[in-house]
């Protein structure tokens, strides 16, 4: 099945909290939803892994869907939940990309 990068940014106004200390909960709680939704509206996706990240994005996600479709559908739901931006990208295994190159 096709592997797809999934990175999302998410936008200030998503963890907005009266305390900062409460920033924890409402990442927990939020990732809690778009699990849920992402179980629900996409059911095909498989999630491998999931990180977050120190840099422009929050996150990043591997996963597997059988299509494009399938995974832009996955960031769709993500933006709907999240007030995010995403980017999908695919992904190709480095021992395929390079038999690829091969002609194989």
């Amino acid at each position: 099945m096709p592997l797809y990068a999934l990175l999302t940014r998410l936008s200030e106004a998503s963890l907005r909290t009266e305390d900062p200390a409460e920033v924890g909960a409402a990442l927990a709680a939020l990732g809690e939803r778009v699990a849920e939704a992402l179980r629900r509206h996409v059911p095909e996706a498989r999630w491998l892994h999931s990180y977050a990240v120190l840099g422009p994005c929050d996150y990043l996600d591997v996963f597997e869907a059988p299509n494009e479709e399938v995974a832009a559908r996955a960031a769709q739901v993500i933006r709907s939940l999240g007030h995010a931006t995403t980017e999908v990208w695919t992904l190709v295994p480095w021992e395929r990309f390079r038999a690829l190159g091969r002609g194989r």
